[in-house]
């Protein structure tokens, strides 16, 4: 049981900082799963998977609670804009909500192995390059502020979140980038990403507890609890990070970190 709980916390420093880069959780848990296999059931790892970004989606929610939540707050022009960015949250998780519940376990079946990842995290990485190269490079942002994005670009940017049905491309990569690509600047692309993996994020878990229940063994339980509490804990430095990041830098390094990752995964499954 102590190895576990090792291997466990392992999964949440991943997670906690995967979740909120541009470069896959996903596709690094299910990398994760080939090198360090927890010694657990197939129908509880599934769920764990999914569970264990609650911890941190507990980290954007504390993150971001004075932009969030609208109770309390005594500026009527204030709790109106955060209202609004809920009102463009929900709209931007219709596309992928949809094609999620349609489809959720043919992605599973079709799309969750290293070899598919691979394949995204170099595609998808050589894909930023070029667009932070030739499209993004001095580009005049026209949305510097949430009260900016409108509810058409919610919902493109909730068009792109589906390309991270595909493990590897990464939700927070595909929903950053698209925002970026219709004008939104950096920092707040990054920060409605984030907000938007919160209804995203407790859906997906909903679903999985809808599907296997709670029919899990204490010691399940207890591995679930310390994952999403080490998710918690790393993600609320790793969205610290990429916060300040986002606001100097682009993201061609991690469409870099992408290509070598993908390769040397396509290296090792290959000699394995």
């Amino acid at each position: 049981m102590f190895v576990e709980v090792l291997k466990t916390i392992v999964y949440g420093i991943v997670e906690g900082i995967t979740e909120w880069l541009p470069i896959s959780s996903t596709g690094h848990l299910i990398l994760l799963e080939e090198i360090l296999p927890l010694n657990v059931s197939k129908e509880f790892f599934e769920f764990f998977m999914v569970v264990i970004q609650l911890g941190a989606i507990l980290a954007v929610v504390t993150s971001f609670f004075g932009k969030l939540n609208p109770i309390g707050v005594r500026s009527k022009k204030k709790r109106k804009v955060i209202l609004q960015t809920w009102v463009k949250i929900l709209i931007a998780c219709v596309p992928a909500g949809v094609l999620g519940i349609l489809f959720d376990d043919w992605f599973d079946a079709h799309f969750y192995n290293p070899t598919v990842v691979a394949i995204a995290l170099i595609a998808y990485g050589v894909l930023f390059i070029l667009l932070e190269m030739f499209y993004l490079k001095n580009r005049d942002f026209r949305v510097m502020k949430q009260s900016q994005l409108t509810y058409q670009d919610a919902i493109i940017i909730g068009a792109f979140q589906c390309l991270a049905l595909i493990p590897g491309t990464s939700r927070s990569g595909s929903t950053i980038l698209g925002a970026m690509i219709l004008g939104v600047s950096r920092p707040i692309a990054a920060e409605f990403s984030f907000f938007l993996s919160i209804p995203v994020m407790v859906g997906a878990s909903l679903v999985k507890l809808v599907k296997f229940g709670f029919a899990f063994s204490a010691a399940e339980i207890a591995l679930t609890i310390v994952g999403m509490v080490v998710a918690f804990l790393i993600s609320m430095l790793a969205i610290r990070f990429i916060m300040n990041y986002v606001r100097r830098h682009d993201f061609k390094v991690f469409g870099y970190y992408r290509i070598a990752l993908g390769l040397l995964v396509l290296l090792y499954f290959a000699l394995a």
